[in-house]
């Protein structure tokens, strides 16, 4: 394909997709509609041509049956007057328009016929044209709709596009706070389980944990004292006793007289 070709098609094919763009089809039809209104009103314009067309053929006719008659009037009165010659030529004349009045029955029929086509062929578009008008409003209709449609979802997903950073920032700000959620029921079961309490309650806690860390511990030394106390007392009883054992024994053994063999 040569050059020259292929930038005609493609100016072709540049000039189809603006007409395409530019085109309203209500517009079109509409001339579509006018257009067929027009040729209507031509085939009707016609008829009526027609039909006046028959109209003076049939004056011509009444007009050639009155000639006739007074031609054969003035014929029987030339005879009358033994003027044969005059009356020949009145039938001569008469014979003329009976030939003419024949060539215009014989028009006025074919006009007649004529006339009965077109006005079936008016009918006929008549009723093709009331039928294309209606659908002609129905499609319309449908287009108008259609065309809304289109412009309602074009406008949708306008909006849909400048709102894009919006559902971001949404879907930000909800992802934030399924977070702080989760967050405020940790704190809550850390709460209910005791390991975190308020500032001021383990301020208050801390202190009555020392002063019964310091009672326990007190009271420990005062019983560890007495335990003491009691063991060493008990130790000296049991050492007191110990000597005085050896020195019942020693004083026994001094006392019990030697054995003479």
């Amino acid at each position: 394909m040569g050059l020259a070709n292929r930038i005609t098609i493609l100016v072709k094919q540049k000039i189809n997709i603006a007409l395409t763009k530019y085109e309203n089809p209500k517009e079109a039809l509409d001339y579509s509609y006018v257009k067929q209104v027009e040729l209507l009103n031509r085939l009707r314009r016609g008829i009526a041509e027609v039909a006046t067309a028959k109209k003076r053929i049939e004056l011509q006719k009444t007009k050639l049956l009155d000639n006739a008659r007074t031609l054969d009037e003035q014929a029987r009165r030339a005879l009358d007057e033994n003027r044969e010659d005059l009356a020949k030529l009145a039938l001569e004349r008469k014979n003329a328009n009976m030939l003419r009045l024949q060539s215009l029955d014989k028009q006025i029929t074919e006009i007649k016929i004529e006339k009965e086509k077109l006005e079936q062929t008016e009918k006929r578009l008549s009723s093709k044209v009331e039928e294309f008008k209606s659908r002609k409003e129905i499609i319309k209709a449908q287009y108008s709709a259609a065309e809304a449609q289109v412009r309602i979802k074009e406008s949708v997903t306008g909006i849909s596009e400048e709102l894009a950073d919006v559902g971001i920032a949404m879907s930000q700000a909800e992802d934030k706070t399924e977070k702080m959620k989760a967050k405020s029921q940790a704190l809550d079961e850390m709460m209910d389980s005791g390991v975190l309490t308020d500032s001021s309650s383990n301020n208050i806690d801390i202190i009555e944990r020392e002063l019964e860390n310091l009672s326990i511990k007190g009271s420990v030394e005062e019983e560890l004292a007495k335990l003491k106390a009691e063991r060493t007392k008990k130790k000296k009883r049991t050492t007191s006793e110990h000597e005085e054992e050896l020195k019942e024994e020693s004083t026994s053994v001094e006392e019990k007289p030697e054995i003479v063999q």
